[in-house]
């Protein structure tokens, strides 16, 4: 297997953007290096340098974020870290803490939250209002007996309510879990289970695209499939008060903040649950991923303020649902004193200029979305920096797949030139980036700067070794303080074991498919267990939709390759085509030549089929392996959970075409190579 031909011809290099003396100088990076040498005598050449040291002096960099942020624990910890094993790493101990003591940390009149929505009008809050709110609630949650490691669940769209919920439960030592109203109850109820809530927060219902979508119905349901919820209060937003219910246990969020109160923080382990994040579900119960006060506040502090440059006059926004790892992440934006920037609502509502229109409003400083919408704007052909006024913008954040190499280069001429481009990957089960952005690094057509501070990441080959300009296993060498403390009620750590470290033992396994220039900037091919290997090449499913969506035609897509172990299957492609366009012999024709000129002539599919959609999990992620398992003839029971698919209707049309493979039109690839 040759590079090139693992890699593909997408990821140009071409230099977009680098960093001035100046903007360095002035960046927080800019002042944490200063303090580095001032304080801890240290100096660094480069980046490269910097976070060489991040990773192999684990002690001196995570007690140097600690000092530097001025981390308040009520209690010292003994040593920085017990044991540098994974799993089983010990952060920390002896120290106690409160994530929503820092979160809080800021008092005055200037603007906490500016929130707005499809649902009602946008409003501000302030860093005093906050806590005031807060405090309020807080005390009413410990007066309805909510305390240190009770478990609290929230049925809440992205909305301040939800914010302040979770910074309440938090100040208590009680534990967060939130989805989204529009995860149907069944899905919600799957989740929330496993953790056994002691309260619920419901909202009873929201607008979406302009629709109104009524929930008290989910939220009987749900309530009535929690039997250990002895509490709902209920979040009026649809309406302008919510359903009377006689049923003492349901309370109105109005009553809950009627009465002042002092916040006061419950110290707690560093390692003491903050909240429980859920991964996708896609072929099983999802798993509920644990993660602490102490490791989530020092790696938000980090990222946040190092890597994103975020600072108490930033305005922050990430569009994101409750649902999504990026929610906790936006709300840690507190954290620097920055204002929160939320929004709930269909991001291309009334169109795709909407969520620009809203930046130049609130006089956004940093933008982060998902690829998926940056791609659907450029093909729109919006030019958003000269459609809006976008001056206050200074960083642009871009998530949940990878981001084309022409996508980097629209971001420069029709956003910004001088912006900080950040292709941000990680995952929920970190609740951050390990690859991104950093105000010290070039930005690269096609790559990702840079992996994060503190971040072990290396590309390893399957034999188990580290491998440099070759596509391998995305692996975290090093333990990280934000690693889950565990996965709810699992004995012995055993499927929290099995997720990470089998395949490598003692070596974290992200699922990723990753190339490591020499540089230092990354490639991220897509999920290794949807990997495409064809002829002994691999290609990660990513590189086909880049290659794909570019053309006009063609709106969505989603490969498949059926072989299994062994056995070499057939490659099928299904697309969804723009309005107007129709799938024949010329489209089959430019998608089979696209993909032979930009892949290799071995991932030209052998099908090519039109569909009406693809489905999506409720994160917004495409549903791969589901997909093969079904068109390898798993029942639809067992190849995928319904519950965490945003569109399971659209499941039906690949159950059909399993069944009636024999009767499919095959479309012959063109040979060569």
């Amino acid at each position: 297997m040759t590079k090139d031909a693992e890699v593909g011809t997408l990821a140009d290099g071409k230099l977009l953007w680098q960093p001035s003396d100046v903007a360095i100088a002035a960046s927080n990076i800019g002042r944490y290096l200063g303090w580095l040498e001032e304080e801890r005598g240290l100096r660094f050449r480069d980046y490269e340098a910097l976070w060489s040291w991040s990773v192999s002096d684990l002690e001196g960099f995570w007690s140097s974020i600690w000092d530097f942020f001025e981390v308040q624990s009520h209690h010292p910890y003994r040593r920085v870290l017990e044991e540098v094993r994974m799993p089983g790493a010990e952060w920390f101990p002896g120290a106690t803490l409160n994530y929503a003591e820092h979160a809080l940390r800021r008092h005055d009149n200037a603007p906490a939250v500016v929130a707005a929505s499809e649902t009602r009008s946008t409003v501000t809050i302030s860093y005093a209002e906050l806590h005031r709110q807060v405090a309020a609630l807080a005390a009413s949650l410990k007066r309805l007996g909510v305390g240190r490691g009770d478990r609290v669940a929230a049925y809440l769209p992205n909305i301040p309510e939800t914010l302040i919920a979770f910074l309440a439960t938090a100040s208590l030592g009680g534990v967060w879990a939130s989805c989204p109203p529009e995860f149907g109850a069944r899905s919600v109820a799957d989740r929330f289970r496993q953790i056994e809530p002691r309260l619920l927060f419901a909202v009873d219902g929201y607008r979406f695209k302009g629709r109104p979508h009524d929930r008290l119905s989910e939220v009987m349901q749900l309530r009535a499939e929690l039997p250990t919820v002895e509490h709902l209060v209920m979040v009026p937003y649809l309406y302008d008060t919510s359903t009377p219910n006689s049923d003492p246990r349901t309370l109105a969020w109005a009553e809950l903040l009627a009465h002042p109160a002092s916040l006061v923080f419950e110290p707690v382990p560093f390692a003491h649950p903050l909240w429980v994040l859920y991964s996708s579900g896609t072929t099983g119960l999802p798993k509920p991923i644990v993660q602490g006060h102490g490791g989530i506040l020092l790696e938000h502090l980090k990222t946040l303020a190092l890597h994103l440059d975020i600072g108490p006059t930033d305005r922050l926004f990430w569009y994101t649902t409750t649902g999504w790892m990026m929610w906790n992440f936006l709300v840690s934006g507190l954290l620097r004193g920055a204002t929160l920037l939320l929004y709930d609502g269909h991001a291309a509502h009334p169109d795709l200029g909407h969520l620009w229109r809203f930046a130049a409003e609130t006089g956004m400083t940093y933008f982060g979305t998902s690829s998926p919408y940056l791609h659907a704007c450029q093909k729109a052909g919006l030019a958003p920096g000269r459609e809006a006024n976008l001056g206050a913008l200074r960083g642009l954040g871009s998530t949940a797949a990878p981001l084309a190499p022409d996508a980097f280069e629209w971001v420069y001429q029709a956003i910004k030139p001088d912006l900080l481009l950040n292709p941000f990957s990680g995952g929920t089960d970190l609740c951050t980036g390990i690859v991104g952005a950093c105000p010290l690094v070039p930005v690269h057509a096609g790559e990702i700067p840079c992996r994060l501070l503190g971040a072990a990441v290396e590309a390893y080959h399957q034999e188990g070794r580290p491998v440099l300009n070759e596509v391998g296993e995305l692996v975290i060498t090093k333990p990280m303080p934000s690693m889950p403390v565990r996965f709810w009620n699992d004995p012995g750590d055993r499927r929290y074991r099995e997720s990470y470290f089998e395949m490598f033992p003692g070596v974290w396994r992200h699922g990723d498919w990753i190339r490591i220039t020499e540089r230092g900037s990354c490639v991220i091919y897509g999920r290794s267990d949807s990997t495409l290997n064809r002829g002994g090449v691999r290609m990660g499913t990513s590189e086909f939709y880049r290659a794909v969506e570019i053309l006009p035609e063609v709106a969505d897509s989603l490969v498949i390759d059926t072989g299994e172990l062994g056995r070499e299957g057939k490659l099928m492609m299904f697309v969804v085509l723009a309005p107007g366009a129709t799938l024949d012999g010329g489209l089959r024709a430019r998608i089979q030549e696209r993909l032979f000129q930009e892949l290799s002539p071995r991932h030209v599919p052998d099908e090519i089929h039109a569909v009406a959609e693809v489905p999506y999990t409720l994160n917004g992620k495409k549903v791969e392996v589901p997909v093969k398992r079904i068109l390898l003839g798993t029942p639809l029971e067992r190849a995928v959970s319904p519950g965490a698919i945003a569109n399971p209707g659209c499941l039906q049309y690949f159950v059909e075409f399993a069944r009636n493979s024999d009767q499919r039109s095959v479309v012959s690839a063109p040979k060569g190579g």
